[in-house]
């Protein structure tokens, strides 16, 4: 478990958003997470003082995350780092032999696994880095990935959401929910989405349209799924996603239907449990889809409250505004995490603008990075 140095202060919740944003973002670009190669560490445990490997899907989120960043304080070394990372993707992870990205680098020669669900936050991220510098390699990176998405991960009863490389034989379905089709596919669908606004190639906005469609005949059946309160909190962090993919389309009345009774749904289960397990990006991805949603507040400040009483202030420039993954049992568990620091730190600042009632003051970039800038 995660301990705190006698000059550490866990929470920094009450300081102002600024200063929050500010402390997150260093811990980015000062705490080692992201590599001299422009990739991005799974997590950084506190308890071994190292990082994880590398890991394509976390660099993809960082990607967006940095741009974030950028658009919100226009400050150039957050663009210098999304950028970094960017190119770590398209000129490092891209395996243009297989024409995949696999789920880590290999360190044999040979890469063990591609996802999906990875594939799919990586091509939202480097679309999100096109339209940040309008650089071709990263629109075109993002178009052959996205190609090799509709061919390779296809399946007569779902998408298959992992390959074995290098042959990308589809894996046999594992009762787990990373291993098996699912709601949650919705999120990297949205790679498609994106891709068909980008191309007009009409194969990318039916593989959206057929992933919605099973992923809202399906979604009912998702939460609890699991008799363990534990696992059902990590179930209720991909049904999240369900909900964030939801979001291009409330203008459905289905789709706004499903997405109000689904945060409806997710914020019960996120309260049940959270005495027991509670996880920060599962609080962040509650809140932000309540605020993209447009969405009575509801519990929105205690969510609000519980994702900020996450984020790290140290002396170690290792974890100083860094975001926990979570607590078992009100015990802070040993990983600093980029992507619970992605989520909450959005999160927050969507807070702030809702209930000032004010929207972020942006840079002379914010026209190319568009809408596409939404959930992380």
């Amino acid at each position: 478990m995660y301990s705190l140095s006698p000059t550490d202060t866990l929470p920094i919740g009450s300081l102002p958003i600024d200063t929050q944003i500010d402390a997150a973002g260093r811990w980015f670009l000062k705490s080692g997470i992201q590599e001299a190669s422009g990739g991005v560490a799974r997590y950084y445990r506190s308890d071994l003082g190292q990082n994880a490997r590398v890991s394509t899907e976390i660099t993809g989120y960082a990607v967006r995350t940095l741009l974030f960043l950028y658009q919100r304080t226009g400050q150039s070394p957050y663009l210098e780092a999304g950028i970094r990372a960017a190119r770590f993707l398209t000129r490092s992870a891209w395996d243009a032999r297989l024409g995949t990205f696999p789920f880590e680098l290999s360190v044999d020669g040979e890469s063990a696994f591609a996802y999906f669900f990875d594939c799919g936050i990586i091509v939202r991220g480097l679309l999100s880095a096109w339209r940040a510098t309008e650089d071709l390699e990263f629109r075109d990176a993002a178009i052959a990935a996205g190609r090799a998405m509709l061919t390779d991960f296809a399946g007569g009863a779902g998408i298959h959401p992992i390959l074995a490389l290098p042959e990308k034989r589809p894996l046999e379905w594992e009762p787990r929910w990373s291993a098996s089709p699912g709601c949650y596919q919705l999120k990297s669908a949205m790679a498609w989405r994106e891709l068909f606004e980008v191309t007009g190639e009409s194969a990318f906005l039916r593989g959206y349209e057929s992933t919605l469609e099973a992923a809202l005949a399906s979604e009912g059946q998702f939460l609890p799924g699991e008799a363990d309160q534990a696992r059902v909190m990590d179930r209720l962090h991909a049904y999240a996603y369900f909900l964030e993919g939801l979001v291009p389309v409330l203008d459905r009345p289905e789709c706004a239907t499903a997405f109000r009774n689904g945060v409806d749904r997710a914020g019960r289960y996120l309260r049940e449990i959270a005495p027991v397990f509670a996880r920060s990006d599962v609080y962040a991805q509650v809140l932000r889809v309540r605020l993209q949603g447009a969405l009575p507040l509801g519990d929105g400040a205690h969510e609000a409250e519980q994702v900020a009483s996450f984020q790290i202030h140290s002396s170690d420039p290792r974890v100083d505004g860094g975001f926990l993954f979570g607590r078992k049992q009100d015990e802070a568990m040993p990983f600093v995490n980029p992507v619970s620091t992605a989520f909450c730190v959005q999160a927050l600042a969507l807070w702030h603008d809702r209930v000032a009632n004010s929207s972020p003051q942006l840079g002379s970039k914010s026209a190319q990075l568009g809408s596409k800038y939404d959930v992380i």
